[in-house]
């Protein structure tokens, strides 16, 4: 999926279901029919992918993209160790290089939804009439250029709308959410050929059209300078004209992670409308694997926001520092406010029934030996730095990155805050550039591989309350 390597696909499939197939009408180049089959998943397999999040959803981060999706094993290892926490796949589309998809399954979908990674599901469809490269087999076709009455390229938006229908089944036959974005993979073409922008256009419209009423987010893939370009002239000076894309993924390989070219307007698709790839083909090692890929920034929906927490009715738990707290002694006493959040910690756990009150009691110093014993710690009265690591990061630990948010990121900074008083990361439940400024430093000093990524051996490193 870049500008050098160009696809292409056309199929129209009008369906008739029987228990494991698909039989479908296949309409050629010009409208006239030939017969295809579809296989779609049985009931079992449809099980497995019940409860699929929207993706990608909100999100502002790095992911990347490779033609065949790859395994298991693979997916593991870049999710423990890389940046990525969205990935690019071929889902549809005839002129696919990789229109065999060994590890592409429903189960493969739903695995890498619940270990949080954001998907970004793309068809490689007809191309623009003036692409040289196209077809690229005997049976894909191009965007058909002719104008017909009215330049209206009703050939062009029949096959838009058939590509769409096509997509949607093969996206549902996977288990992917109605919601999630789709993405067109519409390769650069000589824009100033004006048939052949206009029917790619017409293409496109449709295509989104169809898309929203089978309850999907339209998503187009183009060069900055030609299918991106053309469409964001198209907003500009022609509104109305065509249903344009909710999402763009510009593909414009400067170097520069962001969502910005000086190709299109500013203002288009934002916020949250815009995917930029900015690096093209090449090797990446990550946890030890090897893979070929384009690199990309995602700044979609919200972004990546993280939904407010309350913890017992109101307490703050989070705080720039979190130093030892002690039972009060020789005129001594402890914060009030770091102690009503100890006890709220504690009361989270099971472990103290009391009120939400700032004195370090006998029922707190109940409490904190009653959290030792369950962590196989020496007793002791206080609460140390130790501790605060310890009960911040109990519990399920996911892999987090940048662009990850939500309580667990909360967890992972207030750690880090106690870690390092240093640090003083703000609480916000967003995995940003100082959280993992902060996770690198952290990884260093610990001596683990550093990568800013809290993964399995660093969660393991802050949940034993190590500095």
């Amino acid at each position: 999926m870049r500008p050098a390597r160009l696809f292409n696909s056309w199929a129209t499939l009008l369906a008739i279901t029987s228990a494991t197939l698909l039989a479908v009408t296949v309409l050629g180049p010009f409208g006239d029919p030939v017969r295809s089959a579809v296989v779609v998943p049985t009931a079992a397999a449809a099980a497995e992918t019940g409860g699929n999040r929207v993706t990608p959803g909100d999100f502002t981060g790095y992911g990347f993209d490779q033609c065949l999706a790859p395994d298991q094993k693979k997916m593991n290892a870049w999710l423990q160790h890389s940046p990525f926490l969205a990935v690019g796949i071929y889902i549809s589309g005839d002129s696919r290089a990789c229109r065999s998809q060994p590890n592409l399954t429903p189960k493969w979908i739903a695995t890498q939804l619940r270990k949080g990674w954001k998907l970004l599901p793309i068809t490689l469809g007809p191309q623009a009439s003036c692409q040289p490269r196209f077809p690229r087999y005997q049976d894909d076709y191009k965007i058909n250029p002719t104008p017909g009455d009215g330049n209206r390229y009703r050939i062009a938006r029949r096959m838009g709308r058939a590509e769409a229908e096509k997509t949607v089944r093969a996206a549902k036959a996977l288990g992917i959410a109605s919601g999630s974005t789709l993405w067109y993979d519409l390769e650069g073409f000589d824009a100033s050929n004006r048939h052949c922008r206009e029917s790619a256009l017409s293409f496109l419209s449709t295509w989104t059209g169809r898309l929203h009423r089978l309850g999907f987010v339209s998503g187009v893939y183009s060069s900055a300078g030609s299918g991106i370009k053309a469409l964001d002239d198209a907003r500009v000076n022609r509104p109305g004209a065509f249903r344009l894309p909710d999402r763009i993924w510009i593909a414009r390989w400067d170097g520069v992670a962001n969502t910005s070219t000086s190709y299109i307007r500013e203002d288009g698709w934002r916020p949250g409308g815009r995917v930029k790839q900015y690096q093209g083909g090449h090797d990446e090692v990550w946890g030890g694997v090897r893979i070929n890929i384009d690199r990309n920034y995602l700044d979609l929906g919200r972004g990546s926001v993280a939904a407010p927490e309350n913890h017992c009715d109101g307490v703050n738990i989070n705080f720039k520092q979190y130093e030892p707290l002690h039972p009060p002694a020789a005129g001594t006493s402890s914060p009030a406010r770091k102690v009503r959040a100890l006890r709220c910690l504690l009361k989270e756990k099971g472990l103290f029934s009391g009120k939400m009150a700032g004195t370090y009691g006998p029922k707190v110093v109940e409490a904190v030996r009653a959290w030792h014993t369950k962590l196989g710690l020496p007793a002791s009265d206080s609460w140390s730095r130790r501790d605060w690591m310890t009960i911040h990061t109990h519990g399920r630990r996911p892999v987090l990155k940048f662009g990850s948010s939500g309580g667990y990121v909360r967890r992972v900074q207030r750690a880090l805050n106690t870690a390092n008083t240093a640090n003083r990361l703000p609480i916000s439940g967003v995995y940003d550039a100082r959280t993992t400024t902060a996770v690198r430093n952290y990884q260093a000093k610990r001596k683990l591989p550093v990568s800013g990524v809290t993964n399995r051996i660093t969660w393991k490193q802050l949940k034993a309350g190590k500095f």
